[in-house]
């Protein structure tokens, strides 16, 4: 077991701001993107980058791919 901490870094604010950005927002703070595979209203706001998927189908897709073998 390690007693030294001084060999692990401090997460830079980079990070946190990565963090930040992939949170969820307030469902009251406006407009909801579609879901790119069903069309019903994801968590994320209209203007969120990238394919937006509810959770259904964030679900599907995660076991899609670790079946895919």
């Amino acid at each position: 077991m390690l007693e030294d901490d001084a060999s692990y870094c401090a997460a830079p604010a980079a990070a946190d701001a990565a963090l930040t950005a992939l949170a969820q927002a307030d469902p009251a703070a406006g407009p909801r993107a579609d879901c790119v595979l069903c069309g019903e209203a994801t968590e994320y706001p209209a203007g969120t980058p990238g394919s937006t998927l509810c959770p259904r189908c964030a679900w599907q897709q995660a076991q899609r791919g670790a079946c895919s073998g």
